[in-house]
């Protein structure tokens, strides 16, 4: 269970932290709505990247609990 102690942040700083997670996600989304058209014609098959990357690191995962 988790122990966070919201006592430790003024409730300036919980208003200011919750809106600038919403600012900064809202312009996130609208930033990455605007370049959709570059985005699918440059970034074609990056799953396959993801796969390999997380390929990776099972790879060594194992290889690391194997030695143990």
């Amino acid at each position: 269970m988790l122990n966070i102690h919201i006592y430790m942040f003024s409730k300036g700083q919980l208003i200011f932290a919750v809106l600038f997670v919403v600012a900064f996600t809202a312009s996130m989304i609208w930033s990455y709505r605007k370049d959709i058209k570059i985005h699918r014609k440059y970034y074609k098959n990056t799953f396959i990247i993801i796969i390999a990357i997380f390929l990776v690191i099972a790879i060594f995962t194992l290889i690391t609990f194997s030695l143990h």
